[in-house]
């Protein structure tokens, strides 16, 4: 019995051994409770916070293309053709994405889009062009991709900030063997007999987008007299100044409130200069309000005679390459016809951001549809200033036109 004792009971060794084990256990076991109930550091926090940012996201992207890719309903001829439509728009949609992803990832060399998610490049862009897209509340898009009104704020001005920085990249004065596959004939008919009219290298305008600012808090008006949110405030414009050229393409954009307009003097002076060159016998059209000069060329005032009028109505088709770009532009980037942004220096990067995006998109064949909006004169007085060589250009075309139809 004593023998059979001594086999059984552990030796001193073995008890220490089995004791170290037991307290390492214990050990493990606290480290994981105070793992999970001790607070953890900032970093930590923003790390999980981007990997389970990133999971969801990737997860209703991956749901959405599993959407989008089944086949539509084939019950009767109006549904399917409904449903081809919308995979057509929908496919648009995701080359627009890619162009993007592609231009900021080469751009920015693979760096993320700041924020306190700091979201990638793929999620981010989808994102973007949803907000400058449609009127999509921050709000929405805070519950549908489970992020912060206020961190949707600042990924989405820090990708307009992005896109800003390209503006020379892609809306540029054409120079070199550009401009000759730039310009296009005054006159179409006129051009087919062989009339020394001058060509154009593109059409100078404006647009104007509307912006809801905050009433100023020490502006010292009773509460009762302020207008209300729907309400226009007369300083709450954008001013575009643009030039485009034959296929809707910007080549120039200034934009700035309504209060620097300066009807495109500053334009006029820089066609002087080498910076933006013009090729000899070329010229830009412009509406009624512009400066008339011998590089660009303005409707005749009133109603005029027979020669104005046929001049005037030269000029017309120009006008509308141009209205249809300002069309695809807010057609293709609701947003801009009304920005609900606080300053002019959000509402300008936002603005700038569309016609960067506008090139860059049509530059890869997508063409911007939209509805046409009435234009008006630049100026209230609906005449800009006139100079000699332009009085002698205008009236010189003018002639030409008139003496081809007699």
């Amino acid at each position: 019995m004593l023998e059979q004792r001594q086999l059984s009971s552990p030796t001193f060794s073995e008890q220490m051994d089995t004791d170290g084990c037991v307290l390492g256990a214990c050990r493990a076991v606290l480290d994981l409770l105070e793992r999970d109930w001790q607070p953890l550091s900032t970093a930590e926090l923003d790390q999980r916070l981007d990997q389970a940012v990133e999971d969801m996201l990737e997860a209703d992207l991956i749901h959405k293309v599993k959407q989008t890719s089944e086949p539509p309903p084939r019950n009767d001829s109006a549904t399917a053709s409904s449903s081809t439509g919308e995979e057509e728009e929908g496919r648009g949609d995701d080359e627009a994405v890619e162009t993007v992803t592609a231009l900021l990832r080469n751009a920015q060399s693979r760096s993320r889009v700041a924020g306190r998610a700091r979201l990638s490049l793929s999620q981010t862009v989808p994102l973007c062009l949803s907000l400058l897209s449609s009127h999509v509340s921050y709000r929405t898009l805070s519950s549908l991709y489970r992020l912060e009104k206020g961190n949707i704020h600042r990924i989405f001005f820090f990708f307009c900030h992005c896109i800003n920085t390209l503006q020379h990249d892609h809306i540029r004065w054409p120079l070199g063997d550009e401009v000759e596959a730039v310009l296009f004939p005054f006159s179409e008919e006129r051009a087919a007999e062989g009339r020394r009219l001058p060509r154009v290298l593109g059409v100078l305008g404006h647009a104007r987008i509307p912006i809801r600012m905050p009433w100023p808090k020490d502006s010292g008006e009773p509460e009762a007299e302020r207008p209300k949110k729907t309400e226009e405030r007369p300083s709450s414009w954008l001013h575009l100044e643009l030039v485009c050229d034959r296929t809707g393409r910007f080549i120039h954009c200034r934009i700035g409130n309504s209060r620097d307009s300066d009807g495109g003097g500053a334009l006029a002076s820089r066609l002087e200069r080498e910076s933006h060159p013009m090729p000899p016998d070329s010229v830009l059209v412009a509406r009624a309000g512009y400066p008339l000069s011998a590089r660009v060329l303005t409707p005749y005032p009133g109603r005029g005679g027979m020669r104005q009028r046929r001049f005037n109505a030269a000029l017309e088709p120009h006008f509308h390459i141009l209205d249809r770009a300002v069309a695809g532009l807010t057609g293709r980037f609701r947003r801009l016809r009304r920005l609900d942004v606080g300053n002019y220096k959000r509402a300008r990067a936002v603005a700038l951001s569309a016609c960067v995006l506008h090139n860059v998109l049509m530059d890869v064949g997508h063409v911007p549809q939209g509805e046409l909006q009435e234009v008006g004169d630049l100026s209230q007085d609906g005449e800009g200033e006139e100079d000699e060589a332009g009085v002698r250009l205008r009236d010189g075309v003018a002639q030409m036109l008139h003496s081809g139809n007699l």
